[in-house]
């Protein structure tokens, strides 16, 4: 589960993380009342309006600005609140900006000793361990950095069981060029910010930019917030945090059916049980001269209501040129889900003008042919991984 920007240094915050203060708004007139209250608590005078909206390069596309009035903030604000952003992590359409941050400078004008560091918590799939990347250019895009200078990015693994020792986070401090108090800053907030990361469950922690002020602050200026979905039975208090606005319709939909459905940019709809056989359908479509369209998991009960709703979700991207359906018939028999499949099509027939490749393998596989042939249908059946290829082959050279 994402999270915008302010609700990631919420939960820094709690944490104990120095963060850049701030309060959201979803008007002007809420933007001009936030700012006013920060410049009483905070002394600032000038204010960074920052969209929310769950992608990153903002600034790129217009969505983070200084306002240094009041005045500008409501201008500013009005501009950036209902605007569709296109950052280099959108689609060409960008999001809808429903909510802004206006949060305090903490940039002090003419100070050349500000520093900004790059600095991110996660998992290190190939350790098994959780990781910290940082590097000392931050503020840009760490990929380029990644690319281009590839020495200035550093990580540490740290064992989840034994934790982030303090010697860790002192050579991290080492490893940025600090010193004195700023070193001292440095460590405590790196060893706040993996408390945060392992204390909330959550899958990625991502601050650009970290910044040193020049009287030895050390502030997350951003904060990009992943929640494991599968931790979220602990975490109550975050399922209140979730924006479905910001999230693809389709797979909202589908999650509440209970199907496990990601939208990709195909032309070849999926509809597999299974994870496992999920990734190997994606293989098989993309070696016959596909592109998946989508990864959907009907589960283990593709009944026809079941198989129905997945139709239905498939069918409403309109890139999709044909459906691949691969179920592998163990708990569940394969005349069943034949059934479930010609029972469903038949409902929604009107709906349905394209092709659709059936491979059912398993309990009863061959039954299950039987039905599918001999529906009357728009179906091409399959047993094997190369039958199917062929088909999905065979039908997108046909249209």
């Amino acid at each position: 589960m994402n999270l915008h920007e302010y609700q990631g240094k919420e939960i820094l915050n709690s944490f104990g993380v120095t963060i850049q203060r701030g309060i959201v708004a979803s008007d002007p007139e809420e933007a001009v009342m936030a700012a006013k209250k920060l410049s009483k608590d905070t002394g600032t005078s000038w204010f960074v309006i920052k969209a929310q909206v769950h992608a990153g390069g903002r600034g790129k596309g217009g969505g983070v600005k200084v306002a240094k009035s009041i005045d500008e903030v409501k201008e500013i604000s009005n501009q950036i609140i209902g605007m569709n952003l296109v950052t280099p992590q959108t689609s060409a359409s960008g999001k809808k900006v429903h909510q802004v941050l206006i949060a305090e400078d903490v940039y002090y004008p003419g100070d050349s000793e500000i520093q900004e560091f790059y600095m991110s918590v996660l998992l290190n799939r190939k350790t098994s361990k959780n990781m910290i990347m940082y590097s000392t250019e931050g503020g840009v895009d760490i990929e380029s950095v990644a690319e281009n200078t590839p020495h200035l990015i550093h990580t540490v693994d740290i064992d989840p069981e034994s934790g982030l020792s303090n010697e860790e986070a002192c050579k991290i401090a080492d490893n940025l060029g600090l010193n004195g108090n700023a070193h001292n800053q440095m460590v405590e907030f790196v060893m706040s910010l993996y408390n945060a990361y392992n204390k909330s469950d959550s899958s990625l922690f991502e601050i650009n930019p970290v910044i040193k002020t020049s009287d030895d602050k050390i502030l997350a200026v951003d904060a990009k917030v992943t929640i494991d979905d599968n931790s979220l039975f602990r975490h109550e208090d975050y399922l209140k945090l979730r924006d479905i606005r910001e999230e693809n319709p389709i797979e909202v939909e589908a999650k509440k059916a209970g199907l496990n459905y990601v939208d990709l940019d195909g032309n070849v709809g999926c509809m597999v049980n299974g994870a496992g056989l999920a990734m190997a359908t994606m293989d098989l479509i993309k070696q016959a001269g596909g592109d998946p369209a989508n990864f959907l998991d009907v589960g283990g009960t593709a009944d026809s209501e079941r198989v129905e709703t997945a139709f239905r979700i498939i069918l409403k991207d309109p890139n999709v040129k044909a459906i691949l359906v691969n179920i592998f018939g163990g708990i569940v028999r394969c005349d069943r889900v034949a059934n479930g499949i010609v029972d469903a099509y038949k409902n929604m027939k009107d709906d349905i003008n394209i092709p659709i490749i059936v491979r059912l393998q398993g309990t009863n596989s061959e039954i299950a042919k039987q039905i599918i042939d001999s529906s009357g249908l728009n179906f091409f059946s399959a047993t094997e991984f190369k039958g199917a290829a062929d088909k999905v082959q065979e039908v997108l050279s046909s249209n």
